[in-house]
């Protein structure tokens, strides 16, 4: 497996997401963490500096760059990880390590956390981060996942649907949280993910009229709603 991958985002409607589903099936099989569901729901808190240096980053395209977050799958708060995902020359690369409640609750109030607590390399380099540039949890990103993979080049096709933003990241641990929709009604994310080659029956499935590759960012589409709504955000 590669250390970096590919990542493709596209903006569909509802209509377009579904012409892909069905087209992709007979290739691809469902992700097993999704078995016996139609889909699973992601929350990610996002941290960001004390200049909100990976918001800007984002915005402007500026490579290399890197964002903590941490992540919990259908508000599980019994598993959740601390990820350092990073971007160079238009590749991913994402490392993880787990985290407690206690671990998060910390981090949530902005306190600096014990160093020692973990011999991990993700959570070394957050701790220093977060001494050095200061950093505190910003935003909440949740959305609905649908996910179907590939052995072959360890592809994965994702429908991200009903994206929303949470700016209560004091709610993050909590089985609900206040959220509102970030993207115009009827649309959705799809993302491809893959190493070193995508398959032609994959890349052929998701061609289809009107579909344009894009730059996205849940991360800074839901700060961006976050700032509409508080001008003292940054």
């Amino acid at each position: 497996m590669s250390e970096y991958r590919h990542e493709y985002k596209y903006i569909c409607s509802v209509q377009q997401l579904t012409c892909i589903r069905q087209r992709i099936i007979p290739y691809m099989k469902p992700d097993l963490h999704a078995e016996g569901r139609s889909f699973y729901t992601v929350r990610s808190l996002y941290f960001d500096d004390y200049t909100n240096r990976c918001f800007y980053d984002n915005l402007s395209g500026v490579e290399p760059r890197e964002k903590f977050r941490i992540r919990l799958y259908d508000g599980n708060v019994s598993f959740m990880k601390l990820e350092r995902k990073q971007k160079v020359h238009g590749m991913t690369k994402k490392h993880s390590c787990p985290v407690t409640k206690a671990q998060c609750l910390v981090m949530l109030k902005g306190h600096i956390v014990d160093i020692k607590a973990l011999d991990n390399p993700v959570y070394r380099k957050f701790c220093i981060e977060q001494q050095v540039k200061l950093l505190k949890p910003k935003i909440i990103v949740e959305y609905d996942r649908v996910p179907y993979v590939y052995r072959e080049g360890n592809v994965r096709v994702t429908f991200d649907m009903n994206i929303r933003s949470g700016m209560y990241v004091n709610q993050f641990l909590n089985e609900k949280i206040i959220s509102v929709p970030v993207m115009p009604s009827g649309f959705h994310v799809l993302e491809v993910k893959f190493d070193e080659f995508l398959p032609d029956s994959i890349r052929q499935a998701i061609q289809i009229d009107g579909l344009r590759q894009t730059a996205y960012s849940k991360y800074c589409i839901c700060r961006k709603q976050n700032i509409r709504g508080n001008t003292n955000e940054i």
